[in-house]
């Protein structure tokens, strides 16, 4: 008898829902200085803290780094958990 594989992993993006595109309930913005990312700067996967305690799942772990502004509600935990402060949430009527 063949052994099930038990390890299964799961990924998905943000989906239009009811709400559709939610971000513009934001009034905060995430931007990334990409000079200051750990990742980009070592041009490995390393760090990624962003994408993994992004609620959303709106960020995107991959080179450079992305944030989906369609879907991010600017909660700004993103930039919290970035170890080198790369992340600045500014307004969003800012440039």
């Amino acid at each position: 008898m063949k052994k099930k594989d038990t390890n299964v992993a799961a990924m998905c993006g943000p989906q239009i829902g009811e709400g559709g595109k939610t971000g513009d309930w934001r009034s905060l913005r995430p931007v990334i200085s990409h000079e200051r990312c750990i990742p980009f700067q070592k041009k490995k996967s390393a760090c990624f803290l962003c994408w993994l305690y992004c609620p959303e799942g709106v960020v995107k772990a991959g080179l450079p780094i992305e944030i989906n502004l369609e879907y991010c509600k600017g909660c700004g935990i993103c930039a919290e958990e970035c170890p080198p402060k790369a992340i600045l949430m500014v307004r969003e009527d800012k440039s």
